[in-house]
């Protein structure tokens, strides 16, 4: 829980500091006046990261650093971001300076902005980074196994745009590499994708007063108990493929989540509402599992999501926050001050 925030240079902000109520928060505001950049830095301040710029895009134009400043009951968390002479970023919490927040050191947050929306309906790599989000909060240890996962791929990648004539005994090394990687991050996903079928059905019932069954599914042309075995037979035995593509062609980074509604693929059968409906059930499914995992009630960031959703699944989400420290945007506090008895008004102007 965040009690206070101030934002320094980031941003629309120069120097303007916030009182955080431990239950919702609605930021409220005209376009341009800074609400998600609020929300942002709370993110930032949490998790180390945004979920929609690069570090040296948050800092203010024409300021050589931006720096963030939060309370919780127990903690002082800082983060400074400077850009010259190279880009940095550190995070101090409590006096102590760390270049990268590990999953002990970060606050869990669940994020839903409009994008989300499309979670089903859009391309696979919407759903791998879902699932690769929710585990790095769940599991410690995966955001460091992703990462080498990444920088292997992108070696392979290389070596196969630069075509030398001893190709497969170079991609050989990189080849076993990215198989064991890989198996470890398709069972991780595994493993979240069966706890959170698990709960889609009653989770998705109680949204909609719905019976249909609903299955998530981890979609992946290996089986996992075997996946490096097999990842690493389709690298070595597709090499002159990859070579023509330029790319690696298999792998987790080709994986995907499919949910089945009534056993039929819910993005060819589903309507609109439905669709809505079942990203609400996964983005619940995941404040659910990551409070049970890390024995706290995550953070739960809402940037102007309650405009795009209808008044049922207005309701439904105002029915599953409560307990949770929420910050929401929005344009129109009439759309959502109503749902909860009591709330944080946080008014912005324009800037």
């Amino acid at each position: 829980m965040i009690t206070d925030i101030r934002l320094q240079k980031f941003r629309s902000y120069s120097d303007d500091s916030f009182e955080i109520d431990p239950g919702v928060n609605i930021i409220v505001g005209p376009n341009a006046s800074g609400k998600t950049n609020l929300l942002e830095a709370v993110l930032v301040l949490a998790r180390g990261s945004s979920y929609r710029a690069k570090d040296v895009e948050m800092v203010q134009f024409g300021s050589p650093w931006a720096r963030l400043d939060a309370h919780t009951p127990s903690q002082t968390r800082v983060v400074k971001i400077k850009t010259d002479p190279t880009i940095t970023k550190t995070f101090e919490i409590d006096e102590q300076t760390f270049f990268r927040l590990s999953q002990i050191k970060n606050l869990p947050t669940v994020l839903f902005e409009p994008n989300h929306l499309s979670l089903l309906s859009g391309p696979p790599e919407l759903r791998r980074g879902f699932m690769d989000e929710l585990i790095e909060q769940t599991e410690p240890g995966y955001a460091s196994v992703f990462r080498h996962y990444r920088r292997v791929l992108a070696q392979r990648n290389a070596l196969l745009k630069l075509s030398p004539k001893d190709l497969k005994e170079q991609l050989f090394v990189w080849n076993i590499r990215l198989s064991e990687l890989g198996g470890k991050i398709a069972r991780e996903r595994s493993t979240i994708i069966a706890k959170l079928s698990d709960r889609a059905n009653d989770l998705y019932s109680s949204l909609s007063g719905d019976t249909k069954k609903i299955t998530v599914l981890y979609d992946t042309r290996f089986n996992i108990g075997s996946y490096e075995t097999e990842l690493l037979h389709k690298l070595e035995s597709n090499t002159h493929l990859d070579m023509l593509r330029g790319f690696t062609a298999y792998g987790p980074h080709r994986d995907d989540i499919k949910i089945l509604i009534d056993g039929h693929d819910a993005s060819e059968v589903a309507s609109r509402g439905e669709l809505r409906t079942l990203v609400l059930m996964l983005k619940l499914t995941e404040l659910q599992l990551i409070e049970q995992a890390r024995n706290t009630k995550p953070l739960l960031l809402l940037d102007d999501v309650f405009s795009e959703l209808d008044t049922k699944r207005r309701q439904a989400l105002t029915s599953y926050v409560a307990g949770y420290q929420t910050f929401i945007t929005t344009t129109d506090a009439d759309v959502v001050v109503h749902h909860f008895t009591s709330s944080n008004i946080i008014p912005l102007a324009a800037k």
